[in-house]
């Protein structure tokens, strides 16, 4: 089977407001570089209109259909252009990967009162205060008529919110209800219970919210034919719901449908594993500990060792699980997760997960197609920041669509210079990677004998020389300072 790749079709300071009709138009220049999959962010009403990336979701039935929170369109196109993307998007074979944002809902429209205990932000198992009455935002109001569902969002929906107007108090607030005044079991101990993230927290221990968004899920896919989904923010939402969604959606749709979930936790391997084995394998999770890798080495120059650059990773430990990223919409510089990869390193990290057997790769938008944005730092200053689309990153598609098959054998043998080759196969011939992040690099490699007197170039252009495969299978092969080579037949 040709190699599956997965691109994220937006990031966080996305300025256009036509981006369903720009995925239109690549479709087919998407297919030509080997894109299998397009994860698209948040396509329904969020609470800031059509300004919104998609984060804050109001109303999930609302695909840019209804005149609600200040326009009819979202940020990215109405619905009729959304379906029309998804759709040109199959007709090139690109499954849609949608992106599923369940942990919370924004922008409700009316205030109730309901009892709430008010919680210590860093620990929300420590009760600061005995129970009050509050009153906050939790009733949803859509303007669209009971159309595709009558369900009534309001606080019995909700497990935390962090604004009282009563005393007009911002706080994290656990709302008391008949499920008790204990949060939601969730797979680490941070913040001593991670389960309220922002917004108005949803309740997954209310059977009539979890049948509404089994209900949802069916309708979006009913509505738009997606592939796969992107679920948002699973460190804060019990496994045991996904567990029951994901099933849910298998039984009555795709058996196969493809589900990655957004687990991030830099370095800390074992609570993806913990993740992955509560939800019974029904999902995949980013490697956010190999971006952390590829962010420290890029930060590191020639003092990171590139023999671990694949240690304590998901796509070490468990590759048919693992979906390998560079940067994304959160790691991009000026958001609250910032941990870009240094641009000089880009290309190897790209390498690094679309050339090598273990894991899915996902491109990230601005790595492909370069962005200029501006938006404020950490110490509230404005920044103009400029992200160059990454040297070589087509040649490198082409090679993992055309070149990145067969048996792998690793060189990771030198601190500051590790390579590695894919023999091929029957359909495709192999290719040789070889990247120094030091001086110039020299190895010699095993294409093996079926390559004899064959001669090989670099597919990124980065070094001249050809090398020739000799009656033994060997060839030596090159790289330039800093960089990667990707050698494959001429």
């Amino acid at each position: 089977m040709e190699n599956q790749t997965v691109i994220q079709y937006f990031h966080w300071y996305n300025a256009t407001s036509t981006l369903w009709s720009e995925v239109k138009d690549k479709a087919q220049y998407l297919q030509q570089l080997g894109i299998t999959a397009a994860w698209l962010p948040p396509a329904y009403k969020a609470a800031s209109g059509n300004i919104s990336v998609g984060f804050d979701p109001y109303d999930l039935y609302d695909l840019g259909e209804f005149d609600q929170k200040g326009s009819i369109p979202t940020k990215y196109g109405n619905v009729a252009e959304y379906i029309d993307a998804v759709n040109t998007l199959k007709h090139h074979n690109i499954i849609t990967i949608v992106d599923i944002v369940l942990n919370h809902k924004a922008g409700a429209d009316e205030v109730e009162k309901m009892m709430a205990i008010k919680v210590n932000a860093d620990d929300r198992t420590e009760q600061l205060e005995e129970p009050i009455e509050i009153e906050a935002f939790t009733k949803f109001n859509f303007n669209r008529n009971n159309q595709y569902s009558n369900f009534i969002w309001n606080s019995t929906c909700f497990s935390g919110v962090d604004f009282d107007s009563k005393k007009e108090e911002t706080a994290i607030f656990k709302i008391i209800n008949e499920y008790g005044t204990d949060w939601e079991d969730m797979i680490s101990a941070e913040k001593g219970n991670y389960d309220y993230l922002m917004y108005c927290d949803i309740e997954f221990r209310n059977t009539a919210v979890i049948e509404e968004l089994k209900k949802w899920g069916k309708w979006y896919h009913d509505k738009v034919g997606f592939g796969g989904v992107r679920l948002d923010a699973v460190k804060h939402i019990s496994p045991q719901f996904f567990n029951e969604w994901l099933t849910f959606l298998k039984d009555n749709i795709e058996q196969n449908i493809f589900a990655v979930g957004e687990y991030w936790a830099p370095g800390n391997l074992d609570l993806l594993l913990k993740y992955i084995e509560a939800t019974d394998g029904n999902m995949s999770l980013f490697d956010s500990c190999l971006q952390h890798n590829f962010h420290t080495a890029s930060n590191s120059g020639n003092n990171f060792d590139l023999t671990t650059i694949l240690d304590n990773c998901l796509t070490t430990a468990l590759p048919e699980k693992s979906v390998t990223v560079v940067d994304n919409h959160d790691t991009q510089p000026l958001q609250a997760l910032e941990a870009n990869v240094q641009e000089w390193f880009k290309p190897l990290a790209y390498a690094l997960i679309l050339l090598r057997q273990n894991g899915l790769p996902c491109l990230f938008y601005p790595d492909l197609f370069g962005c200029t944005y501006h938006g404020i730092d950490k110490e509230g200053n404005e920044q103009t920041i400029i992200i160059n689309k990454t040297e070589g990153i087509e040649a490198l598609l082409h090679a993992r669509k055309n070149n990145a098959y067969g048996t792998q054998i690793d060189y990771f043998n030198f601190t500051n210079c590790i390579g590695w080759v894919r023999q091929g196969n029957e359909n495709y011939n192999g290719c040789a990677v070889l990247m120094s992040n030091s001086e110039a690099g020299t190895k010699v490699m095993e294409m093996g004998k079926n390559y004899a007197n064959k001669t090989f170039a670099d597919a990124l252009g980065k070094c001249n020389n050809e090398v020739t495969i000799n009656e033994d299978g060997f060839g030596e092969f090159t790289c330039a300072p800093g960089s990667v080579s990707v050698w494959v037949i001429k």
